[in-house]
């Protein structure tokens, strides 16, 4: 382990992706204003604001908030450039949704990585509902066809909240109710948001949500929590590093994004919950000490809400003393990288017992590392740089990682917040 590898002190982490991006969104959908404070200005929720703007939104940026000046369902303008969702797949999703009810034509784009990953669960329900979408291949580039679209009844064939969202967005512009059924509750986050926005517009039923169109969406003040997922390197940073302890402040606690923490604290951490507080979404102050930890099983039914913290627990669980698992996340072979098989290669450059599954992990956190190779690489992928760099801490030689740049898509503050933690 490095020396003065041990973290201490508090910070807050910046506002929550996802939060941000669907503020953005309802914001500019509603009559009236909308401003945001803590709002999240990562590249990926600047990609967000920037294909608004195209689309005719105002959208006033300020140190002290975003202020969104809505046009309406229906006042959007048909753009005239491509839509560039850079590297966001929360972007390109969710936005699909609104351009599939629009009465014009709209090209969207993305980066080389973006342009990878696949479409298709967006584009059958879409189209389900009337829309007309040409894909190569299901991949961007996509040119959607904005029509009147029709009230559908759908059962999603796996929990996906960035599929959820397109279709509540595609939904307020029916002609009809939607039905929306969900295999397992995923993020809620577009249905907490949407009640605030449009009480009107969202009914909800344990794993049904059911959208009722032809409601205005009215302008609000949303004050945006920490991310969670930000939150998360650090949370099992002080649950490894030895003689560590963390405090973060002001961290998003809806329960569909807290999974977590609760694996944290099934591996025997010690984590404390102080200062809780309500608003659009849940916050508190969460502390952690580092402790012995043991190992843990994750399976399918808890990847929705921890979908983006799994490379973070794979290594939360190759400092447990024991054999751990984790399964039903092949979700991840279609994020920014193929996070299963990246996590597996880099590990094993840090000699982590680690072994691939199809959908996982299993490792062995009671086997010591042994470095391997001290060049790393994040594959262009903002979690996977974040996580290597919290597993550096624990090698005694420095390591340099490749394309760490990729933070600036969700944490582009990360390295300050790690230095004040190690101060």
């Amino acid at each position: 382990m490095q020396t003065n590898s041990r973290l201490s002190g508090t910070i807050s982490v910046p506002g929550d992706k996802s939060i941000s991006h669907r503020s953005i969104i309802l914001g500019a959908l509603s009559n009236g204003t909308t401003k945001i404070t803590n709002f999240l200005r990562s590249a990926d929720c600047i990609s967000t604001m920037g294909v608004f703007r195209n689309l005719g939104v105002q959208i006033d940026d300020t140190p002290a908030e975003i202020t969104v000046h809505g046009v309406g369902i229906k006042g959007l303008q048909a753009p005239k450039v491509d839509l560039d969702m850079g590297n966001s797949g929360t972007s390109t999703r969710l936005i699909s949704g609104v351009l599939a009810g629009q009465p014009f034509v709209s090209r969207v784009m993305g980066d080389a990585s973006l342009s990878k990953r696949p479409m298709k669960r967006i584009i059958t329900p879409l189209s389900e509902m009337g829309s007309e979408i040409d894909a190569v291949e299901n991949h961007l580039p996509m040119t959607i066809h904005g029509t009147q679209l029709h009230g559908i009844q759908y059962e999603m064939p796996v929990a996906s909240a960035q599929v959820k969202s397109a279709i509540i967005l595609a939904a307020l512009q029916a002609d009809g109710d939607t039905t929306i059924i969900e295999p397992v509750k995923s993020r809620d986050h577009t249905e907490n948001m949407l009640e605030r926005f449009s009480p009107d517009s969202i009914e909800k039923h344990d794993h049904q949500i059911v959208i009722h169109p032809h409601h205005e969406l009215a302008g609000q003040a949303v004050h945006v929590p920490g991310d969670i997922s930000s939150a998360a390197f650090f949370l099992v940073a002080a649950a490894i590093v030895p003689g560590s302890e963390v405090t973060i402040q002001n961290v998003g606690i809806n329960p569909t994004r807290t999974g977590i923490l609760n694996v944290l604290k099934r591996a025997g951490a010690s984590i404390t919950e102080t200062n809780r507080t309500t608003g659009v979404e849940a916050s508190a102050d969460l502390a952690v000490k580092a402790t012995e930890l043991k190992p843990f099983t994750v399976t399918g039914h808890e990847i929705p809400g921890l979908v983006d913290e799994v490379p973070l627990l794979a290594l939360l669980a190759a400092r447990a003393n024991g054999v751990s698992k984790i399964t039903g996340a092949e979700e991840l072979r279609f994020k920014e990288s193929d996070r299963i098989s990246v996590i597996v290669t880099e590990f094993k450059k840090l000699g982590i017992a680690i072994e691939e599954l199809p959908d996982g992990f299993i490792i062995d956190g009671s086997k010591p590392w042994h470095l391997n190779d001290a060049k790393l690489n994040s594959h262009k992928d903002h979690r996977i740089a974040m996580t290597l760099k919290i597993a550096s801490l624990l090698v005694d030689q420095p390591v340099t990682i490749k394309d760490f740049d990729s933070i600036k898509i969700s944490y582009p503050t990360f390295n300050d917040d790690l230095a004040k933690l190690r101060s």
